[in-house]
């Protein structure tokens, strides 16, 4: 089971004020996030500001200070149409970026979301497609890259854990009835992170753990991305 360290997302620092932002910081947390026992790293690029990018210089560092700091990890970062709204800038931005992450996410509830994916596979970047809904998941199959991408992420909105599970399991059954065979990875939001883990666990699933789904420990504590991960660790191990 691959564990990712999903390390900051669209959070701010007044939601935790140990959320890394920078590339130095964010190195920190990947470093340590990787020593407590996950595979994978996913970012949400940040401006010397704080606010999200997909700007080139931004991408660059932040990616370097990461492979700097956990040589070999997987990292990747979030295309999320919040951080450039203008379809055509993003794709042009994703375009010029030198230093290439080796996956990046792209949500199919987006309106552009194939094009994005294409573009990310031309440039030989794994694509993971985020799944949110059952609509998203159809909007997937309909995509001309859906059976080019690297894993499918299903990722329900919803923080009540049973209104979550009911939106994963819609996405499975329109995943199953398309016969992808793609790997998964699960994961939730809010209250409903934790519960999500340990189903991914009982399935056999990929999962995740860090900042960008929950600011709060299983045990309702604050703690940073490197308590999270060995908190995932545990869950995992104890199913």
């Amino acid at each position: 089971m691959l564990l990712k360290a999903a390390l900051n997302g669209a959070r701010t620092r007044t939601e935790h004020p140990r959320l890394p932002l920078s590339p130095d910081e964010l190195a920190i947390d990947a470093a340590q996030s990787v020593a407590a026992g996950a595979g994978a790293i996913h970012v949400h690029v940040r401006r010397s500001s704080g606010t999200e990018s997909l700007l080139e210089p931004d991408v660059t560092a932040t990616l370097l200070a990461i492979r700097g700091a956990c040589p070999g990890t997987p990292v990747g970062i979030s295309t999320a149409a919040w951080i450039e709204p203008d379809l055509t800038a993003r794709l042009r931005l994703i375009a010029g970026w030198r230093e290439l992450p080796d996956f990046a996410s792209v949500n199919f509830h987006e309106v552009g979301a194939g094009a994005v994916a294409t573009a990310l596979l031309g440039r030989g970047i794994g694509v993971e497609a985020g799944l949110s809904s059952g609509d998203a998941a159809r909007s997937f199959l309909a995509s001309e890259a859906a059976r080019h991408c690297l894993r499918v992420l299903i990722e329900p909105a919803e923080h009540e854990v049973s209104a979550a599970k009911q939106t994963a399991e819609e996405i499975f059954s329109v995943l199953d009835q398309a016969s992808v065979t793609l790997p998964r990875l699960l994961h939730g939001e809010g209250p409903a992170a934790w519960p999500l883990l340990r189903e991914a666990a009982l399935r056999g699933y990929d999962g995740r753990a860090g900042l960008e789904d929950t600011v709060f420990l299983p045990d309702g504590r604050r703690g940073g991305n490197v308590q999270h991960v060995l908190a995932a660790r545990e869950i995992v191990c104890g199913v």
